[in-house]
């Protein structure tokens, strides 16, 4: 179960990381991403922030991944407790996004984190 939900967690965290370089460099889906306030594309501050998350999403999985036993790069004294604060942040931002005042990011995000919150409780509680 642990490597089902690292996996789906981390093709999650792939496809955001898609959605997030195409911010970077200009898409138009500002309505989907940071509080949803830019219709169209990202000022410049917003799209180095979504460069960054690229990078934090990598984070992410690798925490996850290693969590799970599927790689061996981080000490198990580091994962057990980062996989647990992933669970949190991924929880927080569930709630954050249901209550962005963009429904198109309360629409699409909301389900999203929903799912990296899930995978990541399944692969905190796994041995």
């Amino acid at each position: 179960m642990q490597t089902v939900a690292a996996t789906t967690a981390c093709v999650t965290l792939g496809a955001l990381s898609v959605f997030q370089l195409c911010l970077a460099l200009g898409a138009p889906w500002g309505r989907f991403a940071w509080g949803g306030q830019h219709e169209r594309a990202l000022p410049t501050r917003l799209r180095v922030g979504s460069a960054v998350s690229v990078l934090v999403y990598a984070v992410f999985a690798v925490v996850l991944l290693d969590r799970a036993g599927m790689v061996d790069v981080l000490p198990d004294g580091f994962t057990r407790p980062a996989s647990w604060v992933l669970t949190a942040y991924f929880a927080v931002g569930v709630v954050m996004n249901g209550i962005s005042r963009s429904r198109s990011e309360r629409a699409v995000m909301t389900p999203v984190v929903l799912v990296l919150a899930v995978c990541s409780l399944i692969v905190s509680l796994g041995s």
